[in-house]
């Protein structure tokens, strides 16, 4: 008879409470609650949309082959027809255009080995194809048949099939290619124009189209098309990406919806309606590898001008989900603090107030466990601003004490502070980005009754003025370096709450896609400017957690404990928040980016 030791390799560790050190699926045995416990990971039930970068030229009729973090997008109206964009996962490039300008074309392969057929342009159905290298493109054979609105599937440019469109009329034609030429091969077994497609030369699906608007889709072995279930919503000028048995079908025009949102999921056998596209839209482009991983980008979406640069990034189900956890309690409460360090087991606080003293200079050093008090700032302060992505190279600067605003800067070099040159602009209410105790930006905050945009940056000696922030704020949060850091929140010279992101390159600040839920005392934490957290803050006070990945922020899981006027630091996946209020707080809680289910075995 087979033993769980025998099976598993380990026999049943016995532990007090969740046992930390349990694997996928491991057992255990919770000797302070007397139960027999397993864990797995806690991931997604399903997939969503996020805001990616847009492209540079707002586009429909566009055409899309790739991969989400690495797609092309090519043609397209209005003029010039032929530009090309290559996307990196964050932004979109132009490249070396369409020797052909066109729209309603169509393609296959990869952003770096890609081939653009058919489409329209002034005389009407083209059968121009063009090979891209990953730099240019190549006038190659032509399609047998001109056409345009037609499908595609191919891995790469050396391979690949081309189906339907509109000739006119509507067309069941499909083409194979093999590097060099065109070869007919079985039709469709419905001729149809503006519809999707996806797949490889052997083993392709059909979708979607007109006219009429069909939800028809048909799946190709290498050698015939077969008829399967169709789509649960009938519509044309959709898009799609995948394989022939994990694909997406997204956004286009139905029956009395000019502009559809629905995404549906193909596992191979059936059509499965998941989340929406947030911006609903038709004739854009698609790209990706399967229906776990989708890009949707350009086309006409409503509202003026119509031609639209968005990009959305679908992420199917199984993404990891973060979690907040409660960590060890700091040994003064405290709110209107700073910190410092790079994870959640590497901490530094400083600084703030509590009920009994209203300027503080204690500091508190974390180990993952527990904090323990280390030597004191030189200038008790609240409302400062700190800097450094370890608990043992750290920047204190600004705040106010007793005598008004202050522009002290002080250094962390893991046991002691020291004294350094002061802020230009002594200030409150700052924020602050920086690796290390001798590189770091200062911005933002409350010189006086209004928030200010200024900006300095500090190279271990001195502090200079640099680019302001565009939109004045006090309150606000920091995160990443002195020459990537993002700036988000806070309250503007009117008064009123904001949700305003900035990105910092150096020399400048740009403006980006704001908080999804405007506030001030927030606390924000990353190493760079294109992966950061924004955690709590007010008013009210919130539990709120948004994630920024470069392009936009999406809400993930709440802190236990709604605060404002906390500290944090660390990295988008593994972060500290702690301190805050109401009431004063000494608590902790440690962000990870994964995190897991525990159950229970019942009798």
């Amino acid at each position: 008879m087979a033993t769980y030791k025998g099976t598993v390799g380990t026999a049943v560790v016995n532990y007090a409470g969740n046992y930390p050190g349990a694997v996928k699926g491991e057992l255990w045995y919770d000797s302070t609650n007397k139960d027999f416990k397993y864990q797995y990971p806690n991931v997604t039930a399903a997939g969503s949309w996020r805001t990616g970068g847009n492209l540079n030229t707002g586009r429909e009729n566009t055409q899309g082959t790739g991969i989400q973090t690495a797609a092309l997008c090519f043609g397209g109206v209005p003029v010039p027809r032929g530009v090309t964009e290559q996307y990196n996962g964050t932004n979109w490039s132009e490249v070396n255009d369409l020797n052909t300008g066109r729209y309603n074309a169509t393609g296959f392969g990869t952003y770096t080995s890609a081939i653009a057929v058919g489409g329209s342009g002034d005389s009407g159905s083209v059968a121009n194809a063009e090979l891209w290298n990953g730099t240019n493109w190549t006038e190659v054979n032509d399609l047998s048949t001109a056409r345009s609105a037609a499908a595609a599937a191919g891995a790469d440019n050396t391979s690949g099939l081309v189906f339907g469109g509109n000739v006119p009329p509507a067309s069941a034609t499909t083409e194979s290619w093999n590097g060099t030429n065109w070869t007919e091969v079985n039709d469709l077994n419905t001729a149809r124009t503006v519809l999707a497609g996806d797949g490889i030369i052997t083993a392709a699906l059909a979708f979607g189209g007109s006219p009429p608007v069909t939800g028809k889709t048909e799946q190709w072995d290498g050698t015939s098309w077969t008829e399967v279930n169709d789509l649960n919503t009938a519509r044309q000028y959709l898009a799609g990406c995948g394989t022939s048995t994990s694909s997406l079908a997204f956004g286009g025009e139905s029956p009395g919806t000019a502009y559809e949102a629905k995404t549906e999921l193909w596992d191979g056998t059936s059509w499965t309606e998941v989340a929406d596209l947030s911006s609903a839209r038709y004739l854009f482009g698609g790209a990706g590898a399967s229906n776990t991983s989708g890009l949707a980008f350009g086309g006409n979406a409503p509202g003026s001008p119509g031609v639209s640069a968005a990009t959305e990034e679908w992420t199917g189900a199984g993404a990891a989900i973060g979690a907040w956890a409660t960590g060890g309690d700091m040994n003064t409460a405290k709110k209107q603090t700073a910190g410092a360090g790079e994870s959640s087991s590497n901490g530094l606080a400083f600084g703030g107030e509590n009920p009994g003293t209203t300027y503080l200079a204690v500091t508190e050093s974390y180990n993952g466990t527990n904090w323990t008090e280390v030597n004191d700032l030189n200038t008790a302060r609240l409302l400062l601003t700190g800097a450094g992505h370890a608990n043992t190279n750290a920047l204190a600067t600004g705040g106010e004490n007793g005598s008004g605003n202050l522009g002290n800067t002080e250094t962390w070099n893991g046991s002691s502070w020291t004294e350094v040159n002061d802020l230009n602009t002594a200030r409150r209410q700052l924020a602050a980005s920086g690796a290390s105790n001798t590189a770091a930006l200062a911005f933002g905050g409350a010189p006086g009754p209004s928030p200010t945009g200024l900006t300095e940056t500090w190279n271990g000696t001195n502090w200079t003025e640099v680019g302001d922030l565009n939109n004045a704020r006090s309150d606000l949060a920091g995160a990443g370096t002195n020459t990537a850091g993002l700036a988000f929140g806070g309250y503007n010279p009117g008064a009123s709450v904001v949700g305003n992101t900035e990105t910092w390159n150096g020399s400048s600040w740009t403006e980006v896609n704001d908080l999804n839920t405007a506030r001030a005392y927030l606390a924000g934490t990353g190493l760079t400017n294109t992966a950061a957290l924004a955690i709590g803050g007010s008013p009210p006070v919130r539990a709120f957690t948004e994630e920024w990945d470069g392009i936009s922020w999406v809400e993930v899981a709440d802190l236990s404990t709604a605060r404002q006027s906390a500290a944090s630091n660390g990295s988008s996946t593994s972060a500290l928040v702690y301190g805050g209020s109401p009431p004063v707080m000494v608590t902790t809680e440690e962000w990870s980016s994964s995190s897991n289910v525990v159950k229970t075995l019942t009798d």
